[in-house]
């Protein structure tokens, strides 16, 4: 189950994992992208789903550093509970599953 996207609002899909995604964040924060949603938004651990989905802002400015901060620190936890936790694949109900819990945490 695919959500789709908000109207009118550009999205960038990564074909990676978590750390993956926190890093081309913080590659945006540092073009002068904020962020709008918290990297560790919801109760799924890094690891434990194979999506995640970050909102920054659209227009760029001086670097924000209380940005930096959070996804650094977010990166930081990422690396430790990937360390804790065990590969798992889910499966195509699963993955569904966690599409859904993904977009209700951004726009539910």
């Amino acid at each position: 189950m695919v959500c789709g996207k908000p109207q009118g609002q550009p999205v960038e899909f990564y074909d990676t994992d978590c750390l993956g995604v926190f890093t081309a964040v913080r590659d945006k924060i540092h073009l002068g992208h904020g962020l709008l949603t918290h990297p560790l938004s919801g109760s799924v651990k890094p690891g434990e789903t194979p999506y995640k989905t970050v909102i920054v802002t659209r227009e760029k400015n001086a670097l924000d550093e209380r940005s930096l901060s959070i996804i650094e620190e977010s990166i930081q936890t990422c690396i430790k509970l990937k360390a804790q936790t065990a590969k798992r694949e889910p499966s195509g109900e699963t993955l569904a599953d966690f599409q859904l819990i993904d977009y209700n945490l951004i726009f539910g």
